[in-house]
């Protein structure tokens, strides 16, 4: 009976009706799958988010403690260049001293020796500390600006107390002679003790005392956040172009043409009394700024 099973297939097989070659196995059909590569980007932030905070942490201790260690190394080695405390060779007086006293009169034509001092012979000192009042501003703006919708990055529950018929009234009062001493301080710098620093401060408290009792919206259609940025950039800008010029004639011994003036009057002392009027303005538009930003989120 197997032979003749055998037999049939082999008959078949040579009429063409069977085939010995293996049957292809089915495909199996592949399930859509949900599993996508992420990106370069999206790695990225997954990694922030994991382990990149520890990382910039640790990278930041780092070197904040390498700068730090190299600060206090270089003033270690310069203190060790200065001379003993109380020794018999020490200066009583600096000659640099003496030349402030005896010609500073003569050579920037300010009465007041300090006004001398500040804006003439350390000019760039004080340079410096108006673009770190300018820099302090402009970072608490970007800090504490709003976004293009309209709202503040940060809300603040800010203190906007009713105003009061009496703070107006007193307002109103002082206000004008506190601008107008701030003014004369400024303009008198180089004759009487004052000069930008303290004007400025005395302007920019009756910008305050004036916002407080009015409220910002009144104060905010002329000191801007735009106002505010202009007159600073052009004080500065207009302190670094008139001391550069002062400093790069002096220093190659060339004629500068700024008269010092007669010792006294208003109108004299070279630059001292316009760079006292810019950062005067400096000083003044930075505290106002400081307290709009902190107050009401905006200028």
């Amino acid at each position: 009976m197997m032979i003749n099973s055998w037999f049939s297939q082999i008959i078949k097989f040579v009429n063409g009706e069977v085939s010995f070659e293996p049957k292809e196995k089915e495909k199996e059909i592949r399930k859509p799958s949900n599993h996508k590569e992420k990106s370069l980007k999206e790695r990225y932030f997954q990694w922030r988010d994991e382990r990149g905070y520890k990382v910039f942490r640790g990278f930041y201790g780092a070197i904040s403690v390498a700068v730090a260690l190299s600060i206090i190394t270089v003033l270690l080695i310069t203190v060790s260049y200065l001379p003993r405390y109380g020794e018999f060779s020490n200066p009583v007086n600096n000659e640099v001293t003496k030349r402030y006293i005896e010609k500073g009169m003569e050579e920037t034509g300010a009465v007041n020796i300090i006004a001398g001092i500040i804006l003439d012979y350390r000019a760039f000192d004080t340079f410096g500390e108006s673009c770190v009042l300018f820099v302090a501003s402009c970072s608490v703006m970007m800090l504490m600006r709003k976004d293009k919708k309209g709202k503040p990055c940060e809300e603040l529950t800010a203190y906007d107390p009713k105003r009061d018929l009496i703070v107006k009234r007193v307002a109103k009062i002082i206000v004008p002679f506190n601008l107008m001493l701030g003014i004369y301080v400024v303009l008198n710098g180089h004759l009487s003790p004052g000069g930008g620093f303290s004007g400025g401060a005395i302007m920019g408290a009756s910008l305050i005392l004036l916002s407080s009792a009015y409220g910002y919206q009144n104060i905010r259609k002329i000191f801007s956040e735009k106002v505010i940025k202009i007159v600073t950039f052009i004080s500065l800008s207009f302190y670094a172009i008139a001391k550069g010029y002062s400093f790069f004639t002096g220093a190659n011994h060339i004629p500068s043409g700024i008269p010092t003036g007669t010792p006294g009057n208003i109108i004299s002392s070279g630059l001292i009394l316009p760079l006292n009027i810019a950062v005067g303005f400096i000083v003044t538009m930075t505290m106002y700024s400081f307290y709009a930003l902190f107050t009401r989120e905006e200028i």
